[in-house]
């Protein structure tokens, strides 16, 4: 029997992310914290001779599985990198929604590093395999080193900040595309300051309080393209027990931070209910 990996490419969420600034060559500068759901899209690897991606899933209708898929971007850029020929039969089972604001494409790529290097026995210096990952996406070296972490720069400075209080999550997508250049585009206003603590909050409401201290900036631009997103934002403030709602990244994905599983399983029935042509998972923060 051919051996065969699985790696979970979890979902990257932005509790909070500040634009601090622009650099000459038109990437923003940002101040973010991130963590990582326990929910994702699915990589399974497994030995071959050429490298090859099939796709299913839920929203796997809408990918391509040529050589412009950053999973297959990802997997040549490993095996150059390591000086080998190897193959691998790539697929992935695209779980949450294109263009969301939860990473879906980095963490794809990620996941795929991640998974060849246990097929292929190969160990990169970090360095280089985070070089590598950069060239990718500015999301893919958070993604690859999956701890929650204050980011910064263009997303190539990553602080890990150890353990946060266990906290769930419920994530909503009214399946309206946001793409992050377009939310970019339609950002004005002044920049940010950099908003990072010193210390992690204790439980779950400290955690809440010190974020609502915090924004998403591209909250104001992601509305302006997809006005839905206001409407995702209040149906998750208003679900009980939620500590906080706000848009992941550039969206469309929203979030509520919530105390218990039950809680936030209950607020996704609710959401569900008013809107059954919405995407809503209830997940865990992962450790």
């Amino acid at each position: 029997m051919t051996k065969s990996i699985s790696v979970t490419a979890r979902a990257k969420i932005n509790l909070y992310l500040h634009v601090t600034g622009k650099r000459a060559d038109g990437y923003h500068l940002l101040d973010m914290l991130v963590v990582f759901a326990a929910t994702g899209d699915e990589i399974r690897v497994s030995a071959a001779d050429d490298l090859s991606l099939s796709i299913d899933g839920p929203f796997g209708a809408g990918l391509s599985a040529g050589s412009d898929n950053l999973v297959l971007r990802a997997a040549a850029g490993l095996r150059d990198l390591a000086g080998i020929d190897a193959g691998a039969r790539i697929h992935l089972t695209k779980n949450l929604p294109l263009a969301s604001g939860i990473g879906g494409g980095s963490a794809d790529a990620a996941a795929t590093l991640q998974a060849l290097m246990q097929l292929w026995r190969i160990e990169p210096p970090r360095a280089a395999l985070f070089d590598l990952a950069a060239r990718l996406g500015a999301d893919v070296p958070v993604c690859l080193d999956g701890r929650a972490s204050f980011v910064g720069g263009i997303g190539e400075e990553i602080a890990p900040i150890g353990p946060l209080p266990e906290a769930y999550l419920l994530l909503v997508n009214p399946l309206v595309e946001t793409p992050t250049p377009a939310v970019f585009k339609a950002r004005t206003g002044d920049f940010s300051a950099p908003a990072r603590w010193s210390r992690n909050p204790a439980n779950i409401q400290e955690l809440a309080t010190q974020l609502a201290s915090r924004r998403n900036d591209l909250t104001a631009p992601a509305i302006k393209l997809a006005p839905v997103v206001a409407e995702v934002l209040d149906a998750i403030a208003a679900t009980p027990d939620c500590q906080l709602a706000r848009l992941s990244g550039s969206g469309a994905t929203c979030f509520g931070i919530y105390e218990t599983q039950a809680q936030a399983e209950a607020a996704r029935s609710a959401i569900l209910s008013q809107h059954a042509d919405w995407w809503a998972v209830a997940t865990k923060v992962a450790a």
